[in-house]
C-alpha cells in the first residue's frame, strides 16, 4: 500500500493531467447525449406512435459492446478523442432518453389540461409544466449516463484518446500493479463523486413533498 501511495504521489502531475482529459471527454459526451436525448425523449412522449422507434434507436448504443462500438465508429471519426467522445455519447443517450420519455409521459394529464385551460401554448406547457415535473427523472438519467461514461472512458486509451485508461493499460503492459491502481483509483473516485454530486442535484429538483 505504501508503494502504491508513493507512486501516485510521484506521478501526481501526470495523474492530474490524465484526470482532466478523462473529465473533458466524459463531460463533452454527456453534454452531447443530453442535447440529443432530451428532445428525442420529448418527441417519443408527445408522439406515442414514434416511442418504440425512438427508444429502439437509442438502445442500439447499449447493445453493442464498447470495443465493437469503437470499431464501428472508427471509419467515421478516425483515431483519437473525437472517436472516444462519439462512442461515449452513443453510450450516454439511452439512460437520458428513457428517463425523459418516462418523466414526460408520466406527467398527470390533469396538470397539462389545467395549463391548457390557462391559455398556455404547447411549448409553454412543455417548458413550464412538463419538463419541471419530469426533471427528477431526467436528472436520474443524466446521473446514470455520467457514471457509465466515466467508467467506459478508460477504454479510450485503446484508441489514443488519453484519459486515465492510459495509466491503466501502461501498467498492464509493464506488469506494474501500482501503475494500474494509479489509473483505477482516480477513475473510481470520479465515478463515485459524480454519482454523489448528481444525486444531490436529482434530490434538489425533486419536489419536497415526494422526496424519500
Amino acid at each position: 500500500m505504501t508503494a502504491i501511495l508513493q507512486y501516485m504521489w510521484d506521478q501526481r502531475m501526470e495523474i492530474w493531467w490524465l484526470t482532466q482529459e478523462h473529465l473533458a471527454m466524459t463531460g463533452t459526451a454527456v453534454g452531447l447525449a443530453v442535447l440529443i436525448a432530451i428532445p428525442l425523449g420529448v418527441l417519443a412522449a408527445r408522439v406515442r406512435r414514434l416511442s418504440f422507434l425512438v427508444t429502439w434507436v437509442g438502445s442500439i448504443g447499449q447493445t453493442v459492446p464498447s470495443l465493437a462500438l469503437l470499431g464501428l465508429l472508427m471509419p467515421v471519426f478516425g483515431i483519437g478523442t473525437p472517436l472516444a467522445v462519439a462512442a461515449l455519447t452513443v453510450r450516454g443517450v439511452l439512460p437520458v432518453l428513457i428517463n425523459t420519455y418516462v418523466g414526460i409521459a408520466g406527467v398527470d394529464a390533469a396538470v397539462t389540461e389545467a395549463g391548457k385551460g390557462m391559455g398556455m401554448t404547447s411549448g409553454q406547457r412543455l417548458f413550464m409544466v412538463e419538463l419541471p415535473l419530469a426533471a427528477p427523472a431526467i436528472a436520474a438519467g443524466v446521473r446514470t449516463a455520467t457514471v457509465h461514461c466515466i467508467s467506459i472512458a478508460t477504454l479510450a486509451a485503446f484508441i489514443g484518446a488519453g484519459g486515465l485508461g492510459d495509466m491503466i493499460f501502461l501498467g498492464i503492459n509493464q506488469g506494474r500493479t501500482e501503475q494500474i491502481l494509479a489509473g483505477i483509483v482516480p477513475a473510481a473516485a470520479l465515478a463515485i463523486l459524480s454519482d454523489l454530486l448528481l444525486g444531490g442535484v436529482e434530490r434538489f429538483v425533486t419536489p419536497r413533498g415526494v422526496r424519500a
